[in-house]
């Protein structure tokens, strides 16, 4: 037997069980990290669809104001 009897026999063993398995593993490790929310991501979420939430109210106000004081300033800005 020669050196390369030694090493073929293990590298086809490897690429038939464990290179499968590894790719597998891998990647479904990596879809669910990908998944899911830490906490800290949530909360920053979360404060950040409140932060959204409150400048749509002020923009609804500022454009109501804008409305009553000056009707045509819609029309005056649209390019």
């Amino acid at each position: 037997m020669s050196w390369g009897d030694f090493i073929f026999v293990p590298m086809i063993l490897f690429l038939i069980f464990v290179a499968p398995l590894w790719v597998v593993m891998h990647y479904r490790s990596k879809g669910r990290s990908q998944g899911m929310l830490t906490e800290d991501e949530r909360g920053d979420l979360e404060r950040l669809a409140s932060s959204a939430e409150d400048m749509r109210e002020r923009i609804e106000t500022l454009e109501s104001i804008l409305d009553a004081e000056t009707p045509d300033w819609r029309r005056r800005n649209t390019p």
